[in-house]
């Protein structure tokens, strides 16, 4: 080691070459994964309304489901629509959880437009854990908001999102403008 120059050793707190994005609230799925979850009935959904809604992150309640902020967004605003009842397909939903499912996503769509102007959505389901569903016991929908050039490298290099905002900032602003019913069509645009 005594023919190493010194200045190729890097020392803590030394700025070196790479830059980095910390994304330390993803630890909790890297550790975890699926399998936490296994054989029980207390996935994350079954238990987020049993807390409050900043706590939970939940935006919205109704009837039958519950909007809330996907811990691991693909973009800003990134919400999902859940059944409180633990099911795990689309196929299981009662005719009210569908319908309502429906509206409130709907409501997300507008919430969304109201509070952060997306040009798209992206709307789906994940289901089953070969389906890349990440919490496969129980159904959600995603709800994600789209702005022209939100993709990058990053995703496909680094493995790395860059999010814009704080989950608990974009719950408060969502849940405090929420839109539960279609907004009027703006000037000189047609029905």
């Amino acid at each position: 080691m005594a023919d190493i120059p010194q200045d190729d050793f890097e020392l803590p707190g030394v700025p070196d070459s790479f830059q980095r994005l910390w994304t330390p609230h993803r630890l909790a799925y890297v550790k975890g994964g699926q399998e936490q979850y296994a054989g029980d009935n207390r996935d994350p959904f079954c238990a987020a309304p049993d807390r409050s809604d900043e706590e939970s992150l939940i935006v919205r309640r109704g009837e039958t489901c519950y909007v809330i902020m996907n811990l691991f967004p693909y973009n800003a605003g990134h919400l999902l629509v859940c059944p409180y009842e633990h099911i795990s397909l689309y196929t299981e939903t009662s005719e009210a959880q569908m319908l309502e499912m429906g509206e409130l996503t709907k409501q997300c769509m507008w919430t969304l437009t109201k509070v952060a102007n997306p040009g798209g959505f992206n709307i789906g389901m994940n289901q089953g854990a070969v389906g890349g569903a990440g919490i496969a016991q129980h159904l959600h929908q995603h709800v994600v908001p789209r702005w022209g050039g939100d993709s990058n490298f990053l995703p496909i290099i680094a493995q790395t999102k860059a999010i814009t905002q704080t989950l608990g900032d974009m719950r408060t602003q969502l849940a405090e403008n929420w839109v539960s019913s279609a907004p009027e069509p703006a000037e000189g645009k047609g029905n």
